[in-house]
C-alpha cells in the first residue's frame, strides 16, 4: 500500500467512525425534542388515553371557566377541533382568550387533556407554527404587522 491510499483509508475510516457517532448522538436525542400537537393532529394519530404530550393552538373565546380553588378548565382549538384542558394552578399573566398557548399533560380521552403546565405565548407576535399555517389555509390568518 502506498502512503497515498494509506491516507485515503485513514480518512475514510474517520468519516465512518464520525457518521456513526453523529448518528447515535442523533438517535440518543430523539426523546428529547419537544414538539406539540394541534387538536386535530390528536385526532388524526389516534394518540392512546394516558399519553403524555404536548398540544398547541389557541384559547377558545367563551371557554375559560374558573372552579373552586385553582382548578381551571377552557378549550384549545385550531379552529377545526377542540380539546377541553383542565388545568390546576396559576396560569401565566399572558394567558387569555383567542391566544396561542402550549400545554404539557396527559391524555385522558380524545377530547379530554389534562395538563400539569401551561405556557402562553411570550410576545404578541408569538403563535404556534403550525396553528398559523392551519389558519392561513382556511383564509382566517391576520397578519400582526398589519394591526399594527
Amino acid at each position: 500500500m502506498t502512503r497515498k491510499q494509506r491516507r485515503l483509508t485513514m480518512i475514510f475510516a474517520a468519516m465512518a467512525v464520525l457518521g456513526s457517532a453523529s448518528g447515535l448522538a442523533l438517535y440518543a436525542l430523539r426523546g428529547n425534542i419537544e414538539l406539540f400537537l394541534t387538536p386535530s393532529e390528536l385526532a388524526k394519530d389516534h394518540v392512546e388515553p394516558g399519553t403524555r404530550l404536548r398540544i398547541g393552538g389557541l384559547v377558545e373565546k367563551g371557554s375559560l371557566k374558573r372552579e373552586a380553588g385553582n382548578r381551571i378548565s377552557f378549550a384549545v382549538t385550531d379552529n377545526i377541533r377542540d380539546v377541553k384542558v383542565t388545568y390546576v394552578g396559576l396560569l401565566p399573566d399572558l394567558f387569555r382568550e383567542g391566544q396561542g398557548i402550549i400545554a404539557e399533560g396527559v391524555l385522558k380521552s380524545q377530547d379530554v387533556f389534562v395538563a400539569d403546565q401551561v405556557l402562553a405565548k411570550h410576545d404578541e407576535r408569538y403563535v404556534p407554527k403550525s396553528v398559523e399555517e392551519d389558519l392561513k389555509k382556511q383564509g382566517l390568518w391576520r397578519d400582526q404587522a398589519a394591526l399594527n
